[in-house]
């Protein structure tokens, strides 16, 4: 819980990434460790049972641990230490048997991964769902586009909400692939898995395997102590999702704006001085996480370059880095999914502010139907006047050209060709084509 992360608030990866759900998953890469080798006749029954029973969060003293690991400089010595006491001494010497502090950390960092992204999925979900919705809606409202910031030609929002839905399925895709990959770590102490031959195993790759099957992760083709894929690949789907996500919350916050008013969002803030404003929080919060993940990404590529067999401060500059992306990318998709849930579409705005420019927002489709009529030179010539004096004059430049004979006797249509509705092109079919997606 903190004052100064409101994004990640109630977040579902705020559960799986808490103290108590860290250190769970700690004891679940060890328990599983045990039931592995005594899957393999590498240790008694009753050691799998005793471990697995003793291994509760509840049972351990975050705080202590967290003090006690600056002496290793990693949690899983204190808490071996620890979990051996409870097991007692029967089943004691069997705690972590052959495994290194990284094994643990590890595949206790890609469980506690695995569980964000399962959480996470839910909020995509809700949220692509909202956007087909919208993209049927709102298949033909036309509303203006706008590029580097001014209107340039008419398009939909039903176009723009299936853009917005095409980035989210290409997120879920990312991230569901990058989950199905999460790897268990297991290679002891440089990586050659020879302290599990010591200790009776004639095949320590096979052990991999089961080891993988308890935790339910992928079995990794080689310990991947200092060979940081698995990490930089979760980074990067993380920061592409962050960076969907946030592509949404940045039109709608220019959407929204007072004097633009074509988006609000249902339930929008408050403020602590004017008491008019309705703020557009759940966008704002989503875009402070889009911000934010890219950074926290790049820690993470940073730590790929480790040395040696077991690298001294990379590794350990990911653990907390990798917690925070997760839950910031988790606090923004379910940011994402209740502004989705909640946003307010305005289609006779958006048919207003198609007026803004006099007409203009048709040049294209003008300079195109003329210069078929009157050729290229001309109807450049034509327009250019026809702009000037429409400026000139404060007039709409459908009226202004509706007064030039030359376009009457060449049966030109000028209604019609400066109706924004009908220079929407491709977009009808474009919002169908990307809903049979899924």
């Amino acid at each position: 819980m903190t004052l100064f992360d409101p994004g990640t608030e109630d977040a579902p990866t705020e559960r799986t990434t808490s103290e108590p759900a860290f250190l769970q998953a700690l004891l679940d890469a060890e328990a599983g460790l045990t039931r592995a080798q005594s899957s393999l006749g590498l240790a008694p029954a009753g050691a799998a049972d005793a471990v697995t029973a003793a291994a509760v969060a509840s049972s351990f003293d975050v705080r202590d641990l967290a003090r006690r690991s600056r002496a290793g400089g990693n949690p899983v010595i204190p808490l071996v230490a620890d979990l051996t006491a409870a097991v007692g001494a029967e089943h004691g010497p069997y705690v972590h048997r052959g495994a290194t502090s990284q094994d643990v950390l590890d595949s206790a960092l890609m469980l506690v991964a695995a569980r964000s992204l399962d959480a996470m999925a839910g909020d995509l979900a809700r949220t692509e769902e909202v956007l087909a919705r919208l993209a049927v809606a709102h298949r033909d409202t036309v509303m203006p586009g706008r590029t580097l910031t001014q209107h340039a030609v008419p398009t939909t929002f039903g176009l723009k909400a299936a853009g917005w839905r095409s980035l989210i399925l290409d997120a879920r895709d990312r991230l569901r692939s990058v989950r199905d990959a999460l790897p268990v770590q297991l290679g002891g102490a440089a990586g050659t898995l020879a302290a599990f031959e010591s200790y009776g195993s004639a095949e320590p790759l096979t052990l991999v395997e089961v080891y993988a099957h308890e935790l339910g992760l992928a079995a990794p083709q080689l310990p991947w102590h200092v060979l940081r894929s698995p990490v930089a690949d979760l980074a990067g789907a993380l920061a592409f999702t962050a960076g969907a996500l946030g592509k949404i919350a940045a039109d709608v916050l220019v959407l929204s704006r007072t004097e633009i008013g074509e988006l609000a969002e249902g339930a929008g803030g408050g403020s602590s001085a004017m008491p008019h404003k309705a703020n557009p929080v759940r966008s704002t919060l989503v875009a402070a996480a889009a911000r934010r993940a890219p950074g926290l990404a790049a820690t993470l590529y940073g730590s790929m370059a480790a040395e040696d067999e077991r690298p001294a401060g990379a590794w350990h500059a990911e653990w907390a880095t990798l917690r925070e992306l997760l839950r910031v990318v988790g606090g923004a998709a379910r940011d994402t999914a209740e502004l989705a849930e909640g946003l307010v579409v305005r289609p006779e705005v958006m048919r207003a502010h198609l007026s803004l420019t006099g007409g203009a927002i048709v040049s294209e489709r003008l300079s195109a139907e003329l210069s078929g009529r009157l050729g290229r030179a001309r109807a450049k010539e034509l327009l250019a006047t026809a702009s000037r004096r429409a400026a000139s004059d404060g007039r709409d430049l459908g009226a202004v050209l509706a007064d030039v004979p030359e376009l009457e006797e060449a049966d030109v249509s000028v209604p019609e060709l400066m109706d924004p509705a009908r220079y929407t092109g491709a977009a009808g079919a474009l919002v169908d084509r990307a809903l049979t997606r899924r």
